[in-house]
């Protein structure tokens, strides 16, 4: 459940997950649900958190796939996952295989954060269930907020 009068906010902290509320104030762009960001890499998270912030998402990012799966294991229900493919201790693809085996979040949108354009990595992921593949360098983050709206509105048509 969430109070819609606050608006979340995360940091990242180096073991993982962290998170503070702000009031939100009567401009402010409306809830329009909760995102999942997982990234081995700090700046990225940081920058993605801002973004999908300021277009009115709370965010919980998580630095490793372990981290997240924890914090799914622990109630999280997110309307959409955004993970990158290449990490370690636990890649994306290991990541999806793991949702899909514990029945984790079987009703978030997932979609694929990589810097590679790589088909079988691509087939693998949405065989896994993957709703989109999207290469890092093709879009600035702004856009990446933009196609994850994109896929939850035409989710919400079908």
């Amino acid at each position: 459940y969430w109070n819609l009068n606050w608006k979340y906010y995360r940091t990242i902290s180096s073991i993982g997950c962290s998170w503070f509320w702000k009031q939100r104030s009567m401009s402010d762009i409306p809830y329009k649900g909760t995102v999942l960001l997982l990234d081995d890499d700090k700046f990225l998270l940081d920058m993605y958190t801002a973004k999908f912030n300021a277009a009115g998402y709370a965010i919980e990012a998580c630095l490793s796939g372990k981290i997240a799966l924890t914090t799914l294991r622990n109630g999280l229900k997110p309307a959409v996952i955004l993970f990158d493919i290449t990490m370690p201790e636990l890649d994306g693809l290991s990541f999806l295989k793991t949702l899909s085996d514990e029945g984790l979040a079987p009703d978030a949108l997932k979609i694929a954060l990589s810097n590679r354009d790589n088909e079988t990595e691509k087939t693998e992921a949405l065989k896994l269930g993957t709703a989109r593949y999207i290469i890092k360098a093709s879009m600035i983050p702004s856009e990446v907020v933009g196609a994850v709206e994109e896929v939850l509105a035409r989710n919400k048509s079908q």
